[in-house]
């Protein structure tokens, strides 16, 4: 991590430390709620693999075709992260959060007429509204909880509240496999066996199963922008860097450790997006027999052992240092994505199944890595963080192209590659590379 700046006085420690437990003392509630985010988006976001699924069938989609749900989704991350970041210099944390709940509460209601009208792209649409309220969430919540305490605790107190997400993930992929996956595993030539006002309804049913789920997400998450909206958020006190720096862009992205950050966040939501989305697929398509909603129940196992790694990540953060744990994480997942290319089947898989574990700890650690050190440019540069999180909309639909020309274990290929750029990251911030730049 980055080095420490000059020494305080004893009197300007205790200052410091009596202005971070006013925060924390007055903000329960707010960050309660604010945690309650990290579970929305993660619904949201695995509920993605689930409709890459359920599109493929209600449209006769191929897996690049398919991919284009992810495409949709994070291309709204990436538009939108600016906006979020300039309004929340401007009117605040809770003004974010407000903003993006209202933003994702529409996006889900849009998903009742999209079924209605069977139309693929309008549910890119609607998907791209939700995206584009997540992007004003993370980019709020994220520099939130990295405030409210001492420095030296960021990583792991965003790791503790981005443990949370992964139970939304479960409960996403839940809400598809009871509630929007059928069971009706036809192939491909089955459906176009069936007598045309069969197969109408087929389609029909496939594609309005997502209608009522997305209206109770869009009611529940337009409630608690209400609520958000009534409570009384404090003021996060940060160190400010000067007027002239804060208004310079230039000077936040011509900072190399916010430049490696901002790349290992892009190759790493890349590779996780990647790796979830084709997970039912990849066990579909390597071993024989598998249904839908039994490879669901893989995606649910996967996204248990991630919520783990989170709870047991934020533990090892007490003992070790959380860019060499990152280090160690993006080793071992570079190697299981090679076993799932090498061994397609059972243990390709498991290999897969077991990447979420140590995907754990990436996302919050190569977050908090790169404000680290930049005190009020910290807001501009989540903005910035966030954007990269298109890295999911460019590397999954290229997992689908080149699932479609060497095989979906193949696929696995751009994940591996996602993981090692972390690791490069992770290595060059551990020996010290930015220290003298990001102090």
């Amino acid at each position: 991590m980055g080095g420490a700046g000059m020494p305080e006085s004893g009197e300007a420690a205790l200052t410091r430390e009596a202005r971070y437990a006013s925060v924390v003392r007055n903000g329960v509630l707010p960050l309660v709620l604010v945690v309650s985010l990290f579970f929305l988006w993660g619904v949201a976001n695995n509920l993605n693999d689930i409709l890459i699924r359920q599109f493929k069938k209600a449209f006769e989609l191929t897996d690049f075709q398919s991919g284009l749900v992810q495409s949709a989704f994070y291309l709204g991350y990436f538009l939108f992260a600016m906006p979020a970041g300039l309004l929340m210099r401007r009117y605040g944390y809770k003004a974010g959060i407000v903003v993006g709940l209202a933003l994702y509460g529409a996006g889900a209601f849009l998903f009742y007429p999209a079924a209605a009208l069977r139309t693929y792209g309008f549910f890119l649409f609607a998907l791209f509204v939700i995206a584009s309220g997540l992007s004003f969430l993370e980019t709020s919540a994220n520099p939130f909880v990295t405030v409210l305490g001492p420095p030296e605790g960021a990583e792991r107190r965003l790791n503790f509240a981005q443990a949370f997400n992964p139970l939304g993930s479960i409960a996403g992929v839940a809400i598809g496999r009871f509630f929007i996956f059928s069971g009706a595993d036809f192939t491909r030539a089955q459906v176009r066996s069936m007598a045309p006002a069969a197969r109408a309804a087929y389609y029909a049913s496939e594609s309005t199963a997502v209608q009522m789920p997305y209206v109770v997400i869009g009611v529940i998450v337009i409630a608690l922008a209400l609520l958000i909206l009534m409570t009384r958020f404090p003021v996060a006190h940060e160190a400010h860097a000067g007027p002239r720096e804060q208004a310079r862009w230039r000077q936040l992205l011509g900072r190399p450790r916010l430049a490696w950050a901002v790349a290992a966040q892009f190759f790493y939501v890349g590779a996780q997006v990647g790796v979830w989305s084709y997970l039912i697929r990849y066990a579909e398509g390597t071993i024989p027999g598998t249904s839908d909603r039994t490879a669901a129940d893989y995606l649910i196992l996967s996204l248990v052992l991630f919520m783990l790694g989170r709870f047991a990540g934020a533990g090892l953060m007490r003992i070790v240092r959380p860019v060499k744990l990152l280090a160690a994480f993006a080793a071992v997942n570079a190697l299981l994505a090679a076993v799932a290319i090498a061994e397609p089947g059972r243990i390709g898989l498991a290999a897969l199944i077991a990447i979420s574990f140590f995907m754990s700890v990436m996302y919050p650690t190569i977050f908090a890595l790169g404000v680290h050190g930049l005190g009020e440019l910290r807001k501009l540069a989540a903005s910035v963080l966030v954007m990269a999180i298109v890295g999911g909309a460019v590397l999954t639909p290229a997992m689908g192209a080149l699932s479609g020309s060497a095989g979906i274990n193949w696929s696995m290929a751009v994940p591996m590659t996602g993981f090692a750029v972390v690791l490069a990251f992770a290595l060059l911030v551990a020996r010290g590379v930015w220290r003298e730049r990001q102090a």
